[in-house]
C-alpha cells in the first residue's frame, strides 16, 4: 500500500512540474519564437498606457495612419502593444515609471509579431498589433532603449556596446515633456 501512495505521489509530482515547466517557458521566451527580425516597424503615435507586468513591461502606443503592418496608411488607426524588457531592466537604465507619460508623441523602433495579427487586446478593448521594441524616441530627441533584445534579436545597433547614440533612462526621463 505504502509503495502505491509513493508511485502515485510521485506520479503527481511529475506531472506538476512538467505543467508548470512548460507555463514557465510560454511567459519567457526568446525574441526569435515569436517576433520576426525580417518585419521592421516605426511606429509613431501617443502613448496610451504603460503595463510594468513581468517577464515583460508593454508599452501601448495609439498610430494613426498606419496599417497593422506598420506601414503608412491614411485614416486606418491601430493601438501597437510593444514589448519591452522586464520591469527591472527598464528600472536599471534609468526608465521610471513615469517616463513614458499617457499622451506622450512618441517614436518606436521595433519589430512585429511573426503572427502579425492584430487583435482585440483584453484590457485596451482595441484592435492591437504587437511588436518587440528596441527604443523609444521623445519629441525633443532623447532615445530610450527599452530593454527587449535577447536570444534571436538582430544586431541592429541598440544593444549595450553596440549604440553610442541611445540615452540612459535618467537623463531622458528628466528632459520627457511633462
Amino acid at each position: 500500500m505504502n509503495k502505491t501512495r509513493i508511485a502515485v505521489a510521485g506520479f503527481a509530482l511529475a506531472a506538476l512540474t512538467t505543467i508548470g515547466a512548460g507555463t514557465a517557458a510560454y511567459a519567457h521566451h526568446a525574441f526569435a519564437a515569436e517576433f520576426d527580425a525580417d518585419a521592421p516597424v516605426l511606429l509613431k503615435g501617443k502613448v496610451v498606457t504603460v503595463e510594468w507586468v513581468n517577464p515583460h513591461t508593454w508599452i501601448h502606443v495609439n498610430v494613426p495612419d498606419t496599417d497593422g503592418k506598420g506601414k503608412a496608411k491614411k485614416g486606418m488607426t491601430f493601438n501597437w502593444a510593444i514589448e519591452g524588457g522586464t520591469p527591472n531592466t527598464l528600472l536599471r537604465t534609468g526608465i521610471k515609471k513615469d517616463s513614458l507619460k499617457v499622451g506622450t508623441e512618441v517614436v518606436v523602433r521595433g519589430y512585429q509579431s511573426k503572427d502579425a495579427l492584430c487583435d482585440i487586446h483584453p484590457k485596451t478593448k482595441k484592435k492591437t498589433c504587437k511588436a518587440n521594441g528596441r527604443d523609444v524616441t521623445f519629441p525633443n530627441g532623447c532615445k530610450l532603449f527599452v530593454g527587449s533584445s535577447g536570444t534571436g534579436a538582430p544586431k541592429d545597433g541598440s544593444d549595450a556596446g553596440e549604440d553610442k547614440t541611445a540615452t540612459h533612462g535618467a537623463n531622458c526621463a528628466a528632459a520627457a515633456p511633462a
